[in-house]
């Protein structure tokens, strides 16, 4: 049996020598590093810490990315204060608008550099107010009237279904140079049927206005943003039931905006799956 007090005695040496005891000779002693050898874990070592900053770098931009997208308020419910009747101006300068709070949108697709876009909402006793604040490079806009397909061009889009037992909803689009669509919807399953507002005027008509920064209001100015504010009264949303909103009212609600500058980029408050119709995933406004 061999003497325990040898062998760890024995252990020690080889730990601090590198040699075995009773057998020093160099061909058993434990391989050292050569200068090449040390060279080719040295630049392992730097190629690992290379990785190691570039993952940490891309976490970071990703984190900045999803900073900017959606300082975003993804939260489901907005709640919407109510305020006096007040002139639509196009640049939000009426001092109702104090009483709200920005939203920020997230940027669903991006195409090009990322770009922020913001909501704001009110309601009174006679209708809702929007107001959407877009930063932009390119003015892409060219439709130049009422009721065309204003989403094929630069546009801001709300959508509002009052009565979440039937699927059936209120659609407004409006574009950088002020025109607007604003439509009712039946959805049945994907199966939609349109209707526009017939004898649109007096007290059923929106109120809207768009204003321009940084450049001129014509089709492919160069700009730095874009402002749309709108009002939609109650009467014109009278086909759906609980359209008149009292505190405590909850309706479903999206809001959205597509850019071309360079491709097309999305921005919506809910996410949705497949189209912006997918009424399902829309959010709740809660009137104050």
């Amino acid at each position: 049996m061999r003497n325990k007090k040898h062998d760890q005695e024995n252990f020690v040496k080889i730990f601090r020598s590198g040699t075995i005891d009773g057998m020093d000779s160099p061909e058993n002693s434990f391989p050292k590093r050569t200068s090449a050898q040390t060279q080719a874990v040295s630049k392992l070592l730097h190629r690992v810490i290379i990785k190691f900053l570039l993952v940490i770098l891309l976490v970071g931009i990703k984190s900045f990315n999803l900073e900017l997208f959606a300082r975003a308020d993804d939260s489901k419910a907005l709640i919407v204060r109510k305020c006096p009747d007040f002139k639509v101006t196009g640049d939000g300068s009426a001092e109702n608008w104090a009483l709200a709070e920005w939203m920020v949108l997230p940027q669903r697709i991006l195409s090009g550099e990322p770009l922020t876009t913001k909501v704001k909402v009110l309601y009174s006793k006679t209708g809702i107010y929007f107001l959407f604040n877009c930063r932009d490079k390119k003015l892409t806009s060219t439709m130049n009237a009422d009721f065309m397909d204003l989403w094929k061009e630069d546009v801001v889009e709300i959508f509002l279904w009052t009565d979440d037992q039937t699927p059936v909803y209120f659609e407004y689009e409006i574009s950088p140079l002020n025109y607007e669509l604003p439509i009712l919807i039946s959805n049945e399953k994907g199966d939609l049927v349109r209707w526009m507002p017939f004898h649109y005027d007096s007290d059923r008509k929106t109120r809207h206005a768009t204003t321009v920064q940084g450049g001129e209001m014509r089709s492919n100015a160069a700009i730095t943003g874009w402002t749309a504010e709108f009002f939609i009264p109650y009467k014109l949303l009278r086909p759906l039931n609980n359209s008149l909103p009292k505190p405590d009212t909850r309706w479903r609600a999206n809001f959205y905006r597509i850019d071309y500058d360079s491709g097309i980029s999305e921005w919506s408050w809910q996410l949705t799956s497949k189209t912006f119709h997918d009424f399902e995933k829309f959010g709740f406004l809660v009137f104050e």
